[in-house]
């Protein structure tokens, strides 16, 4: 049997709040990490920015004084003198020529133990000499440190062996060596060989 109205349809059914998914916690996790870096705190991030300034002022300084260094041109010799902590200034030792000095020894049977290379200090005693006369004063060093480079041996004592060092007879007259000195020195020995005996000692 058919109605005259149409029949009207259900209502939509409202949706409950039983159909809404419910909320979750966000579930908690370790800090991702940068491998070979620590965490950055911020007092050390404030240093950092600190030493930023004054590594600037250190390059700016050394730029300033390298380029003060390099106005002033090159091969340029300041005349002024040296500052308080300036190094000293070395100066290179001059090098001193020798040379080989005849040496007469009134002590022949010193001169016998002397060898090349032995270091002899030479000593000028007062006494008689060949030229004649006495000699008076008090010995002296004529030489230190005088290195022996040769002792001839004579092979023939030859007419004046029975003449004295002193000029008499009856005894040595002393024995002959050769040491390397310097010239002013060689001089000194010629000269005290002319007036005193010369005797040697061992270094």
């Amino acid at each position: 049997m058919t109605t005259p109205f149409p029949v009207p349809s259900p209502p939509p059914v409202p949706c409950s709040f039983s159909a809404v998914p419910e909320t979750r916690a966000v579930p908690r996790f370790e800090p991702l990490r940068v491998p070979g870096r620590g965490r950055l705190r911020p007092g050390r991030a404030l240093r950092r920015g600190r030493r930023a300034p004054a590594a600037v002022l250190a390059l700016a300084s050394a730029a300033l004084a390298v380029s003060s260094a390099t106005g002033a041109g090159a091969g340029e010799v300041s005349a002024g003198a040296p500052g308080p902590h300036a190094p000293p200034v070395r100066q290179k030792p001059t090098a001193v020529r020798l040379v080989s000095a005849p040496v007469r020894i009134a002590d022949a049977a010193t001169v016998r133990l002397l060898r090349p290379g032995d270091r002899v200090d030479v000593i000028a005693a007062p006494g008689r000499t060949s030229l004649g006369g006495g000699g008076d004063g008090e010995a002296r060093v004529v030489a230190t440190g005088a290195r022996v480079t040769g002792v001839p041996r004579p092979a023939d004592p030859g007419p004046d062996a029975g003449v004295g060092a002193d000029g008499g007879s009856g005894g040595e007259r002393g024995a002959l060596i050769v040491l390397s000195v310097p010239r002013s020195v060689a001089t000194a020995l010629a000269g005290a060989g002319m007036a005193s005996q010369l005797a040697v000692v061992l270094c």
